[in-house]
């Protein structure tokens, strides 16, 4: 199947990477993402599911830097690295975040964000329309011509 190489929107057929990417663009310039993130960034502190991962990590990183041997030498970056990639590799992170997820976003997700982002994809979506039909696109939906006396006029 040959990709579509048209900027507009239009031509591509529903689930299209690229129409997606178009779209989430659109959605970034309107500065929706960062509306999201400080709705939500509010309330992340005050989660059960925070507190926790919070402990946790807390926990975790007093555990492994007490088994650390201590001298003046001791190179900070590598021991940060270490710790940051053992943290990681833990997987708490990823499930505390996902709790976070379910806890903060999910409750927001469909009567906050989903208007939101279906009022923009609806922009998005009438700009590609006007800009594929060109110029009289606007005019001839504003205001309908009279074609019945369209016999060329004579200077």
């Amino acid at each position: 199947m040959a990709e579509s190489t048209s900027s507009s929107a239009a031509n591509l057929p529903p689930g299209d990477p690229q129409l997606i990417n178009m779209i989430v663009e659109h959605l970034k310039n309107r500065g929706l993402f960062d509306e999201f993130r400080r709705d939500c960034i509010g309330d992340v502190d005050t989660k059960p599911a925070y507190q926790n991962l919070r402990q946790k990590v807390d926990n975790f990183v007093s555990n492994h830097l007490s088994t650390q041997d201590w001298n003046p030498s001791i190179n900070k970056n590598q021991v940060r690295n270490g710790l940051r990639q053992t943290v990681v590799q833990s997987g708490m992170l990823e499930s505390g975040v996902d709790r976070i997820i379910t806890q903060v976003v999910d409750p927001k997700l469909n009567h906050i964000f989903r208007p939101h982002i279906e009022d923009a994809i609806h922009d998005f979506l009438s700009m590609e329309k006007k800009e594929e039909g060109g110029p009289n696109t606007a005019t001839s939906e504003a205001e309908p011509q009279d074609v019945s006396n369209a016999a060329p006029k004579t200077p």
